[in-house]
């Protein structure tokens, strides 16, 4: 883990969903993002980030096929890192059960994208 971050667990993220004045946090590569104030700025517009507020965002990141400037956008976002019990790999090594399978989500992130795209 690098010093110069905060270590967050996936609990401390899920807890920054967007809900009830909270702020909207978002993991892409086990790097933790506030991403609050970029919401209503973003291109896909605030549904797209709402759809992942307080969980890993890596997937629907990586999915979308984000831009080099997107890219570099996230870093002035970027409040830390995830704690490394929670990190993507050693999740895959526990055998943890993600909350919805890749079909799903991306399912719902079409849905939300277009409206109708749900195959």
């Amino acid at each position: 883990m690098s010093p110069s971050l905060t270590t967050y667990t996936l609990k401390d993220v899920a807890q920054r969903d967007g809900t009830n004045g909270a702020s909207t946090w978002v993991v892409i590569h086990d790097l933790v993002y506030d991403v609050t104030k970029y919401k209503d700025k973003h291109p896909g517009g605030p549904e797209l980030i709402d759809e992942y507020a307080g969980q890993d965002a890596t997937s629907g990141f990586d999915d979308f096929g984000h831009s080099n400037d997107a890219k570099r956008l996230l870093k002035d976002f970027l409040i830390g890192e995830i704690a490394d019990e929670d990190k993507r790999a050693n999740r895959k090594k526990k055998g943890a059960n993600t909350r919805t399978s890749t079909k799903e989500r991306r399912r719902r992130f079409l849905s939300v994208l277009c409206g109708k795209c749900t195959s």
